[in-house]
């Protein structure tokens, strides 16, 4: 019996592969398959899966597919998948050897769709750069139609969760867009009515000097997309009725996250485009500034919680200037 299935999108990470797949060969769960998909890799990153997939043949599949970017990726391993519960690791990432067992101790405990844990993000080097908590003002077991708060208040990572298979039965990643996770994990979140937590920071996410996500661009509009597809799906769940929360999770997501990104764009046109476009958005949902800015997460407010630098920069965009200096939005992300 497989307990869980871990899926890890591979393209061109020989760099970085060895570290990950170490780290899932030393989980304590032995129940556990490893689903490494070889996104059209053009590096030596195949013949890394293929050494480990022949020196670990019970617990690695090697699956290969033409690129195709990381959801397509995702989705080829769903539909692989054998497990009773899904993880998501990316190939440049480290997990700590109990993570998978306990989000699955904790699943079976609490009867709970999702469990999740704390990120550490970390450099090159592997010093720590920043800790990520997730819902540290809730208990362990966490019952959504009375704790709906934490729909907005989560980092909506793929990486830090365990998911129950039938999440994924109708779903999937949405291809070609960047910011997939926040377009698809609330929707799964809402399908769910249990979810458990470790305070534990087991996931370890590198922050790459050279990653994807550090180039800045009008892909950043996904962010809106990703936003407005949870809206649709939040009005026919069963939370619908909870509208403070839908809101709450607006500001965050399409607000908050959205200028983090915006803040990095260079091109003028693109950043002048962005900014009328967060413009609308606000304006369409009745977002008013002063709503914005008494935004709570974690039961404190948001912008408070921020460095000084953060505050600045979002104050001055507030107040009207469009077009900020770049060093005060720094480590926005």
């Amino acid at each position: 019996m497989v307990k869980v299935s871990v899926i890890v999108p591979v393209y061109n990470v020989e760099k970085y592969l060895k570290k990950c797949l170490d780290s899932l060969l030393n989980q304590t769960l032995r129940e556990i398959e490893i689903i490494v998909v070889d996104d059209g890799s053009t590096d030596s990153s195949p013949e890394i899966i293929e050494e480990f997939k022949n020196e670990h043949p019970q617990l690695i599949k090697h699956l290969k597919k033409e690129n195709g970017g990381l959801s397509d990726a995702r989705n080829f391993g769903l539909d692989h998948a054998a497990g009773e519960f899904i993880g998501f690791v990316d190939a440049d990432d480290e997990v700590n050897p109990k993570m998978f067992a306990e989000l699955y101790a904790l699943c079976q405990k609490h009867d709970a769709q999702i469990a999740l844990c704390n990120l550490v993000k970390v450099n090159e080097h592997g010093n720590e750069l920043q800790k990520l908590p997730q819902i540290p003002n809730l208990p362990e077991k966490v019952m959504l139609y009375e704790n709906l708060m934490a729909f907005a208040d989560l980092s909506y990572f793929a990486c830090n969760k365990l998911f129950k298979k039938e999440l994924f039965k109708d779903k999937r990643f949405k291809k070609d867009v960047h910011f997939e996770d926040i377009q698809l994990i609330p929707q799964l979140l809402l399908d769910s009515t249990v979810i458990a937590h470790s305070p534990e920071y087991y996931y370890r996410y590198l922050e790459r000097n050279d990653s994807i996500s550090r180039t800045h661009t009008s892909k950043g509009l996904d962010i809106l997309r990703a936003v407005e597809d949870v809206e649709k799906y939040f009005s026919s769940s069963r939370y619908r009725r909870q509208q403070k929360e839908l809101r709450r999770f607006q500001i965050l997501e399409g607000v908050y996250t959205f200028l983090a990104y915006w803040a990095f764009v260079k091109d003028a046109e693109t950043s002048a485009k962005m900014a009328a476009e967060l413009k609308k958005f606000t304006q369409n949902r009745g977002l008013g500034i002063i709503e914005i800015l008494r935004y709570q997460r974690f039961g404190q407010n948001y912008l408070l919680s921020l460095p000084v630098g953060k505050q600045i920069f979002y104050l001055l965009y507030f107040a009207g200037f469009r077009r900020l200096p770049q060093r005060l939005a720094k480590n926005t992300n």
